[in-house]
C-alpha cells in the first residue's frame, strides 16, 4: 500500500514568500527522517493563496512515528503561522494510471 501525507494551506495575503521559506526548510527536516520520499508543495494557479502539499512515505507506521517526534509540532507551527486555514491528511493510493509522458522503466 503507498501511502502519502497531504495538506491543503490558505496562506495570509503577503504571506507567500514567507510561507514557502518555512516550508522549505520544513520539508527539509522531514525528508531526512526514516521512510520519507520527495516532499512537494504545489500552488493553485487560480487562486495564489492556496498551495497543497504532498509527500510519500515506505508506510503509516514510519509517517506517524515522524509525526510523534518532538520537533514535529515545533516545526508545522513555523508554517501554519503564515495560515488563515490549514489541513492535513493521510492517504493511501487507490488508483493509479500511467501517462503518456511517464518515463518507462527499462
Amino acid at each position: 500500500m503507498e501511502t502519502y501525507t497531504t495538506g491543503a494551506w490558505t496562506v495570509r495575503e503577503g504571506a507567500e514568500e514567507a510561507f514557502v521559506e518555512d516550508w522549505r526548510a520544513f520539508a527539509e527536516w522531514a525528508s531526512a527522517m526514516p521512510g520519507a520520499g520527495t516532499l512537494r508543495l504545489t500552488r493553485d494557479l487560480a487562486d495564489r493563496s492556496r498551495f497543497v502539499s504532498f509527500a510519500p512515505w515506505d508506510g503509516i507506521e514510519v509517517m506517524r512515528a515522524w509525526k510523534q517526534t518532538p520537533e514535529f509540532a515545533e516545526r508545522i507551527a513555523r508554517v501554519e503561522r503564515h495560515t488563515t486555514a490549514f489541513r492535513a491528511a493521510e492517504v493511501e493510493l487507490v488508483v493509479a494510471v500511467k501517462g503518456a509522458g511517464d518515463d518507462v522503466a527499462a
